[in-house]
């Protein structure tokens, strides 16, 4: 779709209430591909490339702020005064900006695996071994570095997940940590307390990333957390019906 941004890529199904997924960096909305049929039974379900991967078009500015530029831009040419916001990862983190810059369009919120972004998560997540990082090589072997990094975050049998996860990556190859690097320097202290949208909290048992942040995300937006077993970095692919079943049931329900 053409958008004040450039043109945004969208893949859609179902029909309903509108509801929006946002993928994890350096992903498509190709995260969601197991999830979008699911979902699509009961709800408007969409998942689109966030700007600047992708299908989408490209941006010269790799913040969270110009990623939720992105987000408003579709849902002003999709013509939606009203939406759910699903995010995961980095998703969740931008679903995040765009719920506390005008919490009136959101008529729900789910945030899957969301990083509580403080000094302390920066020091910790510094100890961690360092993903999606890869110099391209004349003999392509960045292509099997990429597979390799990512391998242990797949079960088994998820091959094909991965793949969609090294093409994704291979788009943005000159540009991989750059999304890491926008969710460690957005400042959400100020943000958490501008969120007034009714939310929910989705993350992994296994995902040691952001789990640990989860308690303290719980209380900072006074919201119920949901940890679903079988799953880490990689929840909406490792259980998509678990992870659709969550986010229908709470995008659905009634408005007191």
């Amino acid at each position: 779709m053409d958008t004040r941004l450039g043109q945004m890529h969208l893949a859609e199904c179902g029909s309903g209430p509108p509801v929006l997924f946002l993928h994890q960096t350096p992903r498509s909305w190709t995260e969601y591909i197991r999830v979008l049929p699911i979902a699509g039974g009961r709800v408007h379900a969409m998942a689109m490339d966030t700007l600047g991967f992708g299908q989408s078009a490209g941006t010269g500015e790799f913040s969270i702020e110009r990623f939720a530029d992105g987000v408003e831009a579709v849902l002003d040419a999709l013509g939606l005064s009203q939406v759910a916001l699903v995010g995961h990862h980095t998703g969740a983190v931008i679903a995040l900006e765009v719920a506390a810059r005008d919490p009136s369009r959101l008529s729900a919120l789910v945030l899957s695996a969301m990083p509580h972004v403080t000094p302390g998560r920066r020091e910790r997540v510094r100890d961690l071994p360092q993903v999606d990082h890869v110099r391209p090589a004349a003999d392509g072997a960045h292509v099997t570095e990429l597979w390799r990094q990512r391998r242990a975050f797949y079960d088994a049998g998820q091959e094909d997940d991965l793949t969609r996860f090294v093409i994704d990556a291979l788009q943005v190859v000159d540009r991989l940590q750059d999304g890491h690097a926008a969710v460690g320097a957005y400042e959400m202290a100020s943000r958490l307390p501008l969120v007034r949208t009714r939310t929910l909290l989705l993350c992994g048992a296994e995902d040691k990333y952001s789990l640990p942040d989860q308690p303290a995300l719980a209380r900072a937006l006074g919201c119920e957390l949901q940890v679903i077993d079988g799953a880490g970095v990689c929840l909406p692919e490792q259980r998509p019906d678990a992870f659709a079943e969550a986010v229908l049931s709470f995008v659905t329900q009634p408005r007191v």
